[in-house]
């Protein structure tokens, strides 16, 4: 998630502290820096000169250049400009109805059928009953999508009679829900290009039916500025109260995110960071530009931890890695705790990009090798676990054939093992409780 612009900006923040005086001219140069870092991120030119604007003016000024650490100073200047930039923190879904709406609008192909399901699961996670309405009646296999998505949250779905208009599925999705007892509706419609008057004529007619309290435009982060455009046109004819960004995991540039609030005028206020139906985060603006710069989102991270972890098993392994005690088979158990967590890539990117942290690389994490790393440690036996100096020639190919790896594999894993033991020596012992929030 904005690798591309957050290597950028770490690199003008470096040379920056690098400089034993920074000058006007030195925070200039690198104010140039900052705003082509902006463009090539494909943040919106309208968004990015009056920001540079405003970070100059301060930057600029004599508090920064006599300070001691100037570029500290820019880098929170650069940090609340970025807070601003992004707007307001997002508030949970404002429900009032008997049952509440929420309908889905957007192009197609930008997540919202899966947004649907991910909303659903946050709904029940939060004491209500939804129910899910297939709207899509355009494309072939998206009630089957619906229908499998549904079932993977365990909600029940509305699906469409033949021939049956869209308004009249509403009408009849709302008086089931009242029958059923359901609280909230999530009506999906299908994609639909702005410049389609009789679409946008239909999607109209569809919110005047079912009034909703909620009217999200689903876009998907990675299409840039046409997500910012196409928001901007669809709030045109609906009122839409938000923005949910998707599929912010693969968004290396960052720039619909830095743009949609300024250019379309709408807020964004979920965030969906990976395919998994848990991964929607409520957007909140400190924590993205904490992201952004580099500086990590622990917070974010924390309540991962707390709801993914399993807290006895992690304080068992913190007081292991304390004690100097830590065997292959607890850094399996570590490797499982931390794959609850989801994808280590993301993991990685919620850590500050500084200090002993600063060369992870959440690019080069090979989910499948801590997939075999597992293997390997499955296919010894307890007392290989416990004292791997036993492992000679013959035990390496044993376990190498159980685990379906190599020799080589085997041993690049042991290296790894003494090296994470060497390393351990200089860590205090609560590191791992408070990393992941224990």
């Amino acid at each position: 998630m904005f690798d591309g612009l957050q290597d950028r900006l770490q690199g003008v923040f470096r040379r920056l502290k690098g400089e034993g005086r920074v000058s006007e001219e030195v925070l200039k140069r690198a104010l140039r820096e900052i705003r082509l870092a902006l463009l090539e991120a494909d943040v919106h030119f309208r968004v990015v000169k009056p920001f540079i604007a405003r970070v100059s003016e301060r930057a600029l000024g004599q508090d920064v250049l006599e300070s001691l650490t100037p570029a500290q100073q820019v880098i929170k200047i650069v940090r609340d400009e970025l807070i601003d930039l992004l707007g307001a923190d997002s508030e949970e879904l404002r429900l009032s109805g008997r049952p509440a709406v929420i309908l889905l609008c957007g192009l197609q192909g930008s997540g919202k059928t899966t947004t649907a399901g991910k909303l659903a699961r946050r709904l029940i996670e939060r004491g209500r009953r939804p129910l899910l309405v297939a709207g899509d009646l355009r494309r072939a296999a998206a009630v089957d999508q619906l229908r499998q998505v549904g079932a993977a949250v365990e909600v029940p779905v509305v699906e469409p009679m033949a021939a049956e208009k869209v308004t009249a599925l509403a009408s009849r999705a709302l008086a089931e829900a009242r029958r059923r007892g359901f609280d909230t509706l999530i009506f999906d419609t299908a994609g639909r290009l702005h410049v389609d008057a009789e679409l946008m004529a239909e999607l109209g007619q569809l919110a005047e039916a079912l009034q909703p309290d909620e009217t999200f435009f689903v876009a998907d982060s990675m299409t840039g500025q046409d997500a910012v455009s196409s928001a901007q046109e669809f709030s045109r004819s609906l009122a839409l109260t938000g923005v949910i960004l998707t599929k912010l995991d693969g968004d290396t540039r960052g720039g619909a995110a830095l743009s949609i609030r300024t250019i379309a005028d709408i807020p964004i206020r979920f965030l969906g960071t990976g395919e998994k139906l848990d991964e929607l985060e409520l957007f909140q603006s400190e924590r993205m530009a904490s992201r952004i710069l580099g500086l990590g989102d622990v917070l974010s991270l924390i309540e991962k931890a707390e709801k993914g972890l399993d807290g006895a098993e992690t304080e068992r392994l913190a007081r292991r890695m304390a004690r100097r005690q830590f065997t292959l088979e607890d850094l399996r158990d570590h490797l499982r705790q931390l794959r609850r967590l989801g994808p280590l890539s993301q993991v990685l990117e919620m850590l500050p990009k500084a200090g002993p942290l600063g060369k992870m690389d959440a690019s080069m994490v090979d989910e499948r090798q801590l997939a075999r790393v597992e293997a390997m440690i499955d296919s010894m036996t307890p007392k290989e676990r416990q004292f791997p100096r036993i492992l000679g020639a013959s035990r390496k190919k044993r376990i190498a054939r159980g685990s379906g790896t190599r020799v080589q594999d085997v041993n690049q894993l042991l290296k790894q093992y003494r090296m994470m033991q060497r390393m351990m020596k200089n860590v205090k012992g609560n590191w791992l409780k408070r990393t992941l929030g224990g």
